[in-house]
């Protein structure tokens, strides 16, 4: 059997894979935190930053450690950051222009990946490193049937590591020697994120953190120092000038409990009276405070309008844009995760069951980035696009709307509804207006036909003349029983009686059958002119 490599090609003791390596450091796990926090000042928090780039972590890692279990705010952001990656879909996808062997390995690692019920928690706490700059994660194997896989993925605290005396870049296990034990090939995923570039001690976002955090600290404790002088009035209590020892400590006691209380008894010579404090402002703590915010915001998320809905008057455009930057931010910690997760945990996986042994094909986990594009958008314009002849791949379409293809013929997919086709329903009888403008029609084709210069104008002209013809005799028998009833008028208004009562229009059909067809005519030829302009 060929010897068993890791991915730096050192040799694999199997044997060594049935124990966890941290179980013989009893120290490490007996160690108790000290909370750097408590007492922060500048002077101290700079020498806990320089200890810290002389290789002592102890102090720097438990600093960060309370800053997240103290400022909710760090927590919240850190937080959102974290599960931005984690809710992401995943894939294991083999090397370019891949073997059968190498597509195998693929679906094979990806099936025991998707066995390990604690796969999400694995890569939450990996992304820990982001603030500390490293997340170490111990492994227990076991064998699962025929195959050997992880079944624990153990979080151990940063402050159990030292850097290496002579690089300062190869992390190990803290331990009575000055240079730490070297971590054991394939006992480990160490992931280690580079918020900064420089030596991995100060790659973690926990050294800009620490700045804001110590600031704001100071401000909440000045603020919550302004409310208890002022928030209360001042109480005075006077006691006569003959009280005795206790009648005094009776008074201070009802007027240090008033405050609490609301209620205290005292001996009726005695008075309480209530003096305004001086006045003063909360406004320059609350600024400090939210300038501390927003730059943990700045620094975690890249932006502050993806952590808080303050209106800026600048338009939806600038929260986009800040969404934008957030977006890149979680690409960056998906490709760095994605690049450990291959490293510590697949190859070793296909190296202890399949005997795999290049590294530079081994195939690798990746985290689906692509964002939906909108479906309405799209379903409006590739019919559009698709019928002036555009090639539009089938493929690329499903990828941009986030839809996967069947994956057999045999899978039910969405199709539109086929209804019956509607009956057809008996032409309606033509009207005498049908038959006019159908003979309009007609005449307007043969004008066409025998080479006339204006075939419109002059189907118009035979209209307005059939309708000269309807309003003469129609004019004729209005006008004379008109000119009767003005000749009986006693006056204007008598006139307009008559004119009404008479009512000479008494064939009006045929005057409203020749004007719908001249306006008929008109709107046709108006029409077909419109048309030749903009063919022309």
């Amino acid at each position: 059997m060929a010897k068993l490599l890791d991915q730096y090609g050192n040799p694999i003791n199997m044997a060594s894979l049935d124990e966890a390596q941290t179980s013989q450091l009893i120290n490490l796990h007996r160690e108790v935190a000290q909370h750097p926090s408590r007492g922060l000042t500048p002077a101290r928090l700079n020498s806990i930053l320089e200890r810290a780039e002389n290789g002592d972590l102890i102090a720097q890692h438990e600093l960060f450690r309370d800053m997240e279990e103290r400022d909710g705010h760090v927590f919240s952001e850190l937080s959102k950051r974290k599960r931005a990656v984690i809710k992401l879909p995943w894939d294991i996808v083999p090397p370019r222009n891949p073997s059968k062997e190498e597509e195998e390995a693929s679906a094979y690692a990806k099936e025991l990946l998707l066995d390990m019920t604690d796969l999400e928690d694995l890569m939450f706490d990996a992304l820990d490193a982001i603030g500390h700059g490293f997340a170490p994660i111990e492994y227990d194997w076991d064998r699962v049937g025929s195959d050997w896989t992880v079944v624990r993925f153990n979080h151990r605290p940063q402050t159990w590591f030292r850097f290496d005396r002579d690089t300062r870049t190869e992390l190990r296990l803290r331990d009575s020697s000055l240079d730490g034990v070297p971590l054991r090939p394939f006992g480990w995923m160490m992931h280690v994120h580079k918020a900064m570039s420089g030596y991995t001690v100060r790659s973690g976002l926990g050294r800009v953190l620490v700045w804001p955090y110590l600031f704001k600290h100071f401000s909440v404790g000045d603020l919550a120092e302004f409310l208890d002088i002022y928030g209360l009035p001042l109480r005075i209590g006077k006691y006569p000038s003959n009280a005795s020892p206790e009648e005094k400590a009776t008074l201070w006691r009802a007027v240090a409990g008033i405050g609490h209380n609301a209620a205290g008894v005292i001996p009726s010579a005695m008075a309480i009276e209530f003096e305004e404090a001086a006045k003063g402002s909360e406004k320059p703590f609350e600024v400090m405070i939210k300038w501390c915010e927003q730059t943990q915001s700045k620094a975690i998320l890249g932006s502050t309008l993806t952590s808080t809905t303050e209106a800026t008057g600048l338009g939806s455009g600038v929260a986009e844009i800040h969404n934008e930057v957030r977006l890149d931010i979680r690409d960056s910690d998906c490709k760095q995760l994605a690049g450990t997760l291959t490293r510590d945990l697949i190859y070793p996986l296909l190296a202890i069951n399949k005997g795999w042994a290049d590294f530079r094909r081994c195939p690798r986990l990746v985290f689906d980035t692509t964002e939906g594009e909108d479906i309405k958008v799209y379903a409006d314009a590739l019919p559009k696009l698709v019928a002036i002849g555009m090639q539009i791949p089938t493929q690329w379409a499903h990828e941009r709307l986030r839809i996967p293809q069947p994956t057999s013929d045999k899978e039910a997919v969405l199709a539109t509804s086929t209804a019956a086709p509607a009956k057809e329903e008996p032409p309606a009888p033509k009207t005498k207006k049908a038959d006019a403008k159908a003979a309009l029609v007609a005449a307007l084709r043969e004008e066409a036909a025998a080479g006339s210069e204006f075939p419109d104008q002059a189907v118009l002209d035979g209209a307005l003349e059939e309708l000269s013809a309807v309003l003469q005799p129609q004019a004729a028998a209005w006008l004379k029983p008109a000119l009767e009833a003005l000749g009986r008028a006693s006056g204007p208004e008598d006139a307009l009686a008559l004119l009404a009562s008479e009512n000479p229009l008494t064939d009006d059909a045929l005057l409203v059958e020749a004007i719908a067809r001249a306006l008929f005519v008109s709107e046709l030829f108006g029409a077909d002119a419109v048309r030749q302009e903009l063919t022309e």
